[in-house]
């Protein structure tokens, strides 16, 4: 599935941290996915100081709204490398309504030509930002791949979101080789449990215990017939329902006060209700 990431359309968030850089994962869908490429260097003039005629006016942001007036009905796939650097140079709001109206072109005013499916793929560095901004970016993303690892072998948790579709998610062991092909493997072998030897006796847990856990015949029997404080026995019963010759009977007197309430026609006449 880690090779069909663009053929789903939408945005696909590719987060990646400190210990698992993802900028060669982004190279290497790329490679595989384009068939003609077309690159807008930001970093260089992001303010297009230069006015040379391949900046395109309005930064980023002007890069993603031509590519949303497109009139072609051709596929079409945005590599953003990286989120993060639009999110410390733009409003969290406005990145995110860029990106929803290029990956959702009927949201695009005065577009009603047929066009085709636009795949966006970002990279964010999510140890960069709060919760907040990846929050935001997390619920507009259609496909989430959070990269992570174990052994120095590198995997993707990959979530995929479709409508009234429910989540689906899965783990992917890859490597990425050094022209940026992208290798897909199993995920690392479970270590095998050391054999025992046949030669060795195996050893009793209970057999140095302070106390003891079998019970003998004699004990047995004893503990079957130990009546037990709170049980209710027939003995017990017969004792409290036929007293004794001679055993003292009680009884209980009471005189109402001022206060008690008498009137059984009204019970709760001293409530106030």
């Amino acid at each position: 599935m880690l090779d069909s990431l663009l053929s789903l359309g939408g945005l696909v968030l590719l987060r990646d941290s400190v210990e698992w850089e993802g900028r060669s994962l982004l190279k290497a869908i790329v490679k595989k996915s384009a068939l003609w490429l077309v690159y807008h260097d930001f970093f260089r003039d992001p303010l297009n100081w230069s006015k040379t005629e391949e900046a395109l006016p309005g930064g980023p942001l002007g890069a993603l709204r031509a590519i949303c007036k497109r009139t072609d009905a051709g596929p079409v796939t945005i590599a953003l490398d990286s989120l993060s650097w639009l999110l410390l140079h733009l409003p969290c709001t406005t990145l995110c309504q860029a990106l929803h109206a290029v990956s959702h072109q009927d949201s695009c005013p005065g577009n009603s030509s047929p066009v085709g499916k636009v795949s966006v793929l970002g990279l964010l560095h999510e140890e960069l930002h709060g919760p907040g901004p990846v929050g935001a970016l997390s619920s507009l993303a259609q496909t989430e791949v959070t990269l992570g690892g174990t052994k120095g072998q590198a995997s993707a948790h990959i979530l995929c979101r479709r409508p009234r579709q429910r989540p689906t998610d899965q783990t992917q062991w890859f490597s990425i080789l050094p022209d940026f092909s992208l290798d897909l493997q199993e995920g690392p072998s479970v270590e095998s449990q050391p054999c025992s030897d046949p030669h060795i006796p195996p050893v009793d847990p209970t057999t140095h215990l302070t106390f003891n856990l079998h019970l003998s015949k004699k004990e047995r029997e004893a503990r079957d017939s130990l009546i037990l404080p709170f049980q209710f026995s027939s003995e017990k019963q017969q004792a409290l329902l036929r007293p004794r010759p001679g055993q003292a009977t009680s009884h209980i007197f009471y005189e109402p006060d001022a206060y008690d309430d008498l009137d059984q026609e009204d019970p709760d006449d001293d409530l106030d209700i």
